[in-house]
């Protein structure tokens, strides 16, 4: 049995590097192509799109940092994604913590529920959800595309959350509630704390998707001083669309704090998500 194990992991070891070169050649390779475009002239790209910078041009990337309306579509992208992710962290926990230490009729029906919302996109809720920041005042503010990227946040948050914190023993609860804490008492103190991996986890993805949303924020807004930086990408291409180095570079310029951010806590979200398949 061990000989047969040996030899279909051998067997399979080729096709595993070619799937695992395959996707790095379609994530990575676009991405350094952008980067490298940007520290090109538009004369270089013209003559070689996929060559090497000759000379390396820093003008690009200057013009890019140093413009106020970069910062500001950083800041209003900033503000939008951490305030979505506090909402749909809070918001998540409480409901994965009512879902997974407590039983009642229909538990599982509102489990199922939150699962199938995993496959509802935010398109066929454009028009409704239009009509309902209209109507709440909340086109051109911020909290109007905060609130419904939390919402559409809940379903991975809750199906993260509850299975990690379901695997929590019920002793633990129980001496709590022997040292005299509720329910409460035993969510804040000691709950949350043992969630710490899966909450980590579901904050990261949550802020990452708002980081890079682009359809709910051209919903909500208009105004070129209240864009994020998906829009602010969209309109300086339309500014300067004969300008690829300039466009190449703000695109790369824009990506860069998701893409550290994510590589920094790539080991959390895989541990997180460890945990919740386990429990």
């Amino acid at each position: 049995m061990a000989k047969r194990s040996s030899s279909s992991m051998t067997a399979g070891t080729p096709f595993t590097y070619l799937a695992a070169i395959l996707v790095v050649g379609i994530t990575v390779v676009p991405l350094l192509f952008t980067i490298l475009g940007g520290f090109r002239t538009n004369a270089q790209i013209n003559t070689s799109p996929a060559g090497w910078p000759k000379p390396w041009v820093l003008s690009n990337y200057t013009e890019v940092l140093s413009s106020s309306v970069f910062w500001r579509a950083m800041g209003n992208s900033a503000v939008i994604a951490l305030v979505a992710t506090a909402l749909a962290v809070a918001v998540g926990a409480m409901a994965a913590f009512a879902l997974s230490r407590y039983t009642f009729k229909g538990r599982e029906g509102l489990y199922t529920l939150f699962t199938v919302g995993l496959l509802f996109p935010i398109s066929a809720a454009a028009l409704p959800l239009y009509l309902l920041l209209r109507q709440l005042n909340l086109l051109e503010h911020s909290i109007g595309v905060a609130l419904p990227q939390a919402a559409f946040s809940l379903p991975i948050t809750i199906v993260i959350l509850r299975p990690f914190m379901h695997a929590i023993p019920g002793e633990l609860e129980d001496a709590a509630a022997m040292d005299g804490a509720g329910k409460l008492g035993f969510f804040w103190r000691i709950l949350l704390p043992l969630s710490r991996p899966a909450l980590t986890t579901v904050a990261i993805l949550a802020f990452v998707t708002s980081w890079n949303a682009y359809q709910l924020p051209l919903l909500v807004l208009s105004d070129p001083s209240n864009f994020t930086l998906p829009l602010g990408v969209a309109a300086f291409q339309t500014q300067y669309s004969q300008d690829t180095a300039r466009i190449l570079a703000y695109t790369a310029a824009s990506m860069i704090p998701a893409i550290g951010f994510f590589v920094f806590a790539e080991r959390r979200i895989v541990g997180g998500l460890t945990g919740s398949v386990k429990g």
